[in-house]
Parts: C-alpha cells; structure tokens; sequence
C-alpha cells in the first residue's frame, strides 16, 4: 500500500519543470540553477514529513528554494567562491520549432530579468511566472504584502523601461 509521502514524492517530481525555472531566476546561471533544485529536493525529501497537509506543497517547496539561494549567496560571499562556470550558448527553453524573433526577445526579457535586483526578480517570478496569489508570494518571500506590490511596480516598470515599452 502506499504511503501519503509517496504520493508527495511523485509531486515533487511533477513539479521540478517549475522549481527549476524558478530557480533559474535567482541564481540566473543554468548549472547553478540545476544544483539549486537538487539541493532543494534532497532537503524536500529528508523532511518530507515536515510538509503540513492541506497546505500548498509548490508554496513549501519555493519558499525552501529561496532559502537555499540565499544559503547559498551568503556561503558564496563568505568563501568567496563560484559554484559552477557559466555555460556558452545555453538557451533556455528553445527548441526548433520556435522562430528566430521569438528566442531574441526571450534572450531580452532573460538579460532584462537577470539586471533586475533579486528581490523584484524574486517577486516577479513568482507572481508573474509562477502565477502565485500576492498574498502566497509575499509569505513565499517573507515580506508584507505591501512590501512585494512594490517590488513587482518596480520590477515590472524597470522590464519596460529596459524592453522598450515605456518613452
């Protein structure tokens, strides 16, 4: 028979796509990015009965993500090293069926997030990207609510200053 955790584990798989492109918007380096999540699932795992049922296990999941990038920042400042080289010619998400047009503004809108600081980037991948209620979002980050409807104006008017929609 199997276990309530067994059924977590199978969605925590489904949601690696997610957490993965979340993960892609903080540490903004594929490789880093992919250890990210690594390390995000082994912890999910080693405390998978830790999850509160009826609550929101991509919610649990994002706000352990954040954490460990922040971890991880600070590990990084205090031993002032890298995790991994960046990678060459990674485009993220592209395949052949996609027109030329459409990966250079992908291209764009990645470089004009990645100038973003972290805490309008943090707050614009999860409200716009990951479709959170604001609500969920600013518990996500640890701020008010206020706080996160500020940083999305601000991200969201630097994008379009940054991607020529805005004189």
């Amino acid at each position: 028979m199997a276990s309530p955790a067994d059924g977590l584990r199978d969605e925590i798989v489904g949601l690696l796509p997610r957490l993965r492109r979340f993960a892609r918007v903080l540490a903004r380096q594929p490789a880093d990015a992919d250890d990210l999540v690594q390390i995000v699932v082994e912890r999910a795992l080693m405390r998978i009965d830790q999850f509160q049922p009826g609550t929101r296990l991509d919610a649990w999941l994002f706000a352990m993500t954040r954490n460990a990038w922040i971890d991880e920042t600070r590990s990084r400042a205090r031993r002032s090293r890298v995790f991994a080289p960046e990678g060459d010619g990674v485009n993220v998400g592209a395949d052949g069926a996609r027109t030329q047009e459409y990966r250079l503004d992908a291209m764009d809108m990645a470089s004009a997030m990645a100038a973003l600081p972290e805490e309008q980037r943090t707050a614009i991948a999860l409200v716009c990207i990951e479709g959170f209620a604001y609500r969920e979002a600013a518990e996500t980050m640890g701020v008010p609510i206020g706080t996160l409807t500020s940083r999305l104006a601000r991200g969201r008017e630097t994008l379009e200053k940054m991607l020529g929609g805005a004189s």
